[in-house]
């Protein structure tokens, strides 16, 4: 009876040993999987960490890029806005003061329409017809002119301005009225469309 007894514990161990063996198996492939997840995910969080720094040194570099072209743009507007503004104040200026040089060739003329007038009005009575036709003719052309911009500069008993008068004398005034003032025009001066093209030639008074 005790002989038949002792191969079954002898079985029974064998079995235990068995099925601790196999756990201790799983366990370490479980082991050796886990390890193995952790490996691939550490390596492509390497993986990720060049590929997020390449994208933001791109989107620096567009950014740079950008704003390069936005700046060169406005540059660009602003000199074209300027170079539109100067070329039509040329255009205006052209227009306005197109006919400057004959205009200008006609002062002499009616310089020596105001002499002849002077000369006339200086003579005797006889010559009141000449006098009206002179002086007919002389506003007829300068009434043409002035409706081109021409403009006779005053200047008796206007102080001197240099922007518009030329002093070729000084002349002693008992009148201290008078004293600075211009108290005669040697050659009348004009302007065209606010522009001075012949300064005023004056006699001032001190």
């Amino acid at each position: 009876m005790t002989k038949e007894k002792e191969p079954q514990k002898v079985n029974s161990q064998e079995t235990n040993m068995g099925e601790n063996i196999e756990m201790e198996s799983i366990d370490s492939n479980l082991n050796l999987s886990g390890d193995t997840n952790e490996s691939s995910t550490s390596s492509n969080e390497a993986q990720q960490q060049p590929d997020d720094q390449e994208q933001k040194t791109t989107s620096d570099e567009l950014s740079d890029k950008l704003e390069q072209m936005n700046d060169k743009y406005l540059r660009l507007a602003a000199e074209f806005d300027n170079y539109r503004r100067r070329t039509l104040k040329e255009k205006q200026e052209l227009i306005l003061n197109g006919g400057e040089d004959v205009i200008k060739s006609l002062l002499p003329i009616l310089d020596d329409f105001e002499r002849a007038i002077k000369l006339l009005q200086e003579t005797s009575q006889e010559n009141d017809t000449a006098l009206e036709g002179t002086e007919l003719i002389y506003n007829k052309l300068l009434t043409t002119l002035k409706a081109r911009g021409l403009k006779p500069i005053e200047a008796i008993n206007k102080e001197l301005d240099t922007d518009f008068h030329e002093a070729i004398a000084n002349v002693p005034v008992e009148d201290n009225s008078k004293k600075n003032l211009i108290i005669d025009i040697v050659q009348q001066g004009y302007t065209l469309n606010e522009k001075v093209i012949r300064y005023a030639k004056v006699v001032v008074g001190q």
